[in-house]
């Protein structure tokens, strides 16, 4: 099985020391599919907050395991989003994490599933929230991708269910890595602690093959507080003022990133391990830069970048120094890895 982190207090260990230490859109391109989240006091007071995570090494601490490969919904650009064929798919591109949003039905259960309705993935209407996972478990969340998308399409997509997370776990159990979001949270009240509680059923928490992102803070902080050896990322989505091209984070989790303080990394740094922010906004402001990246890495942070289909860009965001980018084509990251020779 792969793994992509390492404590830093095992680090340290093994290195002989022995000291402790995503949506804005719904589409199917770059563009459209941007979307709108652990750390100990260091005991130097010049390491405030520092994340004790490194989200992207082999936890035999061999060698860098070098930059992810995160399949956004599956390989999405491939199959239809969330599906198992989507998922089949990025497995057999090599895709190092497997990216899921996590919604609940109207009786309590966890399900792969992006959109608060489930109109534009499937041929029923209204919120997931509403309906019974028997109900759901009825629709047809395939067909629209074949319609959607011709230059990809497959019969088979015909017909594709809805995914519970445990059927997902259960299938590929620990041979593959999870990287789950938990959405909406407003609406998805207390999702939290049965995530975690299936998680740690599967003793996933342990193996290392989970992290979980939100672009709500309470909710990471939640996870935190439930099993702090589960890796987080923060999600940041910047908007951008049309009149004076201000950037402001949706929730407000932090400044624009020109303006991200030590205090602000270190505010995030004390549940999270890593940030994923976007590379541009609807209008194509780039929102974030090098000097960013750098600045993050610099704090300790993983930086994952989402959602890039572009392999100019996904060169570009490897030579800011990313350590992953989300993507619904991991075959086209991986060309770009070889190329790099990484």
């Amino acid at each position: 099985m792969k793994k992509y982190y390492l404590t830093a207090a095992a680090a340290i260990f093994l290195a002989g020391c022995g000291a402790e230490s995503e949506d804005a859109a719904n589409g199917n391109d770059a563009e459209t599919n941007n979307t709108v989240e652990e750390n100990t006091e260091a005991d130097n007071e010049n390491e405030v907050n520092e994340p004790e995570e490194d989200l992207n090494e082999e936890t035999s601490g061999d060698e860098d395991s070098g930059p992810a490969v995160i399949a956004h919904r599956g390989a999405s650009g491939h199959a239809p989003e969330q599906t198992m064929p989507a998922i089949e798919k990025a497995i057999d591109m090599d895709a190092d994490w497997i990216e899921l949003d996590i919604q609940m039905t109207a009786d309590g259960v966890l399900v792969a599933f992006h959109d608060d309705d489930i109109d534009r993935t499937t041929d029923g209407e209204g919120e997931i929230g509403a309906h019974t996972l028997d109900e759901l478990k009825e629709l047809d969340a395939g067909s629209w991708f074949n319609e959607e998308y011709p230059e990809y399409a497959d019969e088979s997509f015909e017909g594709a269910e809805i995914l519970t997370l445990e059927e997902i776990f259960e299938t590929f159990g620990e041979s593959e890595n999870y990287y789950l979001e938990t959405k909406s949270t407003y609406i998805n009240e207390d999702m939290e602690e049965p995530m975690v509680e299936l998680i740690e059923e599967y003793g996933f928490d342990e193996a290392g093959n989970v992290i979980i992102q939100s672009f709500h803070q309470d909710s990471l902080e939640k996870v935190h507080e439930l099993n702090d050896s589960i890796p987080l990322v923060q999600l940041l989505w910047w908007e951008v003022d049309e009149e004076t091209g201000d950037l402001e984070e949706w929730l407000g989790i932090t400044p624009a990133p020109e303006d991200m303080t030590e205090e602000d990394f270190a505010e995030i740094g004390e549940y999270a391990a890593g940030i994923g922010p976007h590379l541009e906004y609807y209008d194509g402001t780039e929102v974030i830069d090098e000097v960013f990246v750098q600045r993050a890495r610099e704090e300790g942070f993983d930086v994952h970048v989402y959602t890039i289909n572009e392999e100019e860009e996904m060169h570009r965001l490897l030579d800011w120094g990313v350590t992953g980018i989300f993507t619904d084509f991991p075959d086209r990251m991986q060309n770009v890895l070889d190329e790099r020779g990484e």
